[in-house]
């Protein structure tokens, strides 16, 4: 996994490991993550499994949103292991000086994740704007910064 050349993120870098670049890997799947100080994990989630996580080094902050309005916020450091339940939106944040090195593991021959911003940016631009509330200037400003790109590891703004 390693060996891959990482996907460069503004905040970090992935490796996915599934059928796609290791096909006798049939029933499981990873990422493994780093994501440097100042950084953090996109809010998203993951449609097909749990989440297990491993954290290698570093400090992580992670919450985690539930339906009914409830969420969750726990701390880790290298050794601890999350369980983030399939389809709960959730984000990973670096909230130590080094970075925070991870192993996301799925009981699933694929990764699959659908991040906050790629669902608002390919939703309907009125339908966002009405429930987030926005008009005018702030209107345009939030829809045209939106991306349906995929960049897992974001710097803080």
């Amino acid at each position: 996994m390693l060996a891959q050349q990482p996907v460069k993120t503004s905040g970090g870098e992935v490796r996915i490991t599934d059928t796609n670049n290791f096909p006798i890997s049939k029933t499981i799947s990873a990422a493994h993550v780093i994501i440097n100080p100042g950084a953090l994990r996109e809010l998203h989630w993951h449609p097909q499994s749990d989440e297990w996580s491993y954290f290698i080094r570093g400090k992580a902050r992670i919450t985690i949103f539930a339906s009914g309005g409830m969420a969750r916020t726990f701390n880790y450091q290298a050794g601890d292991v999350g369980i983030v339940p399939r389809s709960m939106a959730h984000y990973v944040e670096n909230i130590g000086d080094e970075p925070v090195e991870m192993l996301e593991c799925f009981k699933s021959s694929t990764f699959q994740e659908f991040s906050l911003e790629q669902w608002l940016a390919t939703s309907p631009p009125q339908m966002v704007a009405e429930h987030m509330n926005l008009n005018g200037t702030d209107k345009k400003k939030f829809l045209e910064g939106l991306s349906a790109k995929k960049d897992p590891v974001k710097s803080k703004l």
